[in-house]
């Protein structure tokens, strides 16, 4: 039920009189006027109403609180499994790419041969000259450090899982996750290569994917 507490509702009545007074104000004070006042009608209570049970009242909060961190709990293992998952399948395409980048070379070194070979018409090939141009196309084709540091930030992302969790590691992960992107983009440029060109490409979708879920992480 309902409790009508008067003595409030006929106080407040009485200061809002004086206001309008005071204020020079038409009109008097009504009973919606008095009813904006919240405490004026409460819910009834019991007489036991105000008698609560603290070891029971404990036992329910560290109920739910228990419940809580269990279930961040099972949410964190889920985020790490999926975290692992993308982390193996990035593994997987900088494996394609470390095995293509050579061949690339190979293929190309072959192609200038019979270019050079087909613009002099003639069998010898300037073997010195190719071996420049290769060079050449070496060092701008050249991806070893950016495969290098890829997988150091992989192992990055694995150690800061790994950590106590006593530190947010949500801004560091997606740190983490911004230089991946960087050397991603940075191997798809120097590509000049279908299969590493599609490398790339799968790595920055597996990128895009951990971005999203880092940032569910605190």
């Amino acid at each position: 039920g309902l409790v009508v507490d008067v003595e409030r509702a006929r106080a407040y009545a009485e200061a809002l009189r004086e206001l309008r007074a005071a204020l020079d104000l038409a009109g008097d004070v009504s009973l919606a006027d008095v009813l904006r006042f919240g405490d004026v009608v409460q819910p009834s209570r019991g007489p036991d109403a105000g008698d609560v049970d603290e070891a029971l009242l404990r036992a329910l909060v560290e109920e739910a609180a228990a419940a809580a961190v269990a279930l961040r709990e099972v949410e964190g293992e889920r985020l790490r499994a999926d975290f692992e998952a993308r982390l193996d399948a990035l593994a997987e395409e900088l494996g394609r790419i470390e095995a293509r980048a050579p061949e690339r070379l190979v293929a190309e070194r072959d192609r200038l041969r019979e270019a050079v070979r087909a613009l002099a018409e003639q069998d010898d090939v300037d073997e010195e000259r190719l071996a420049r141009e290769i060079a050449y196309l070496a060092e701008k084709w050249d991806i070893a450090e950016e495969l290098v540091r890829f997988r150091s930030h992989i192992e990055l992302f694995r150690e800061t899982l790994a950590g106590d969790g006593e530190e947010s590691v949500g801004k560091r992960l997606s740190f983490v996750v911004q230089e991946m992107h960087r050397e991603a983009n940075t191997i798809g440029s120097k590509a000049n290569d279908a299969t590493i060109s599609q490398a790339a490409m799968a790595l920055k979708e597996e990128i895009e994917r951990l971005r999203e879920q880092v940032e569910n992480v605190e």
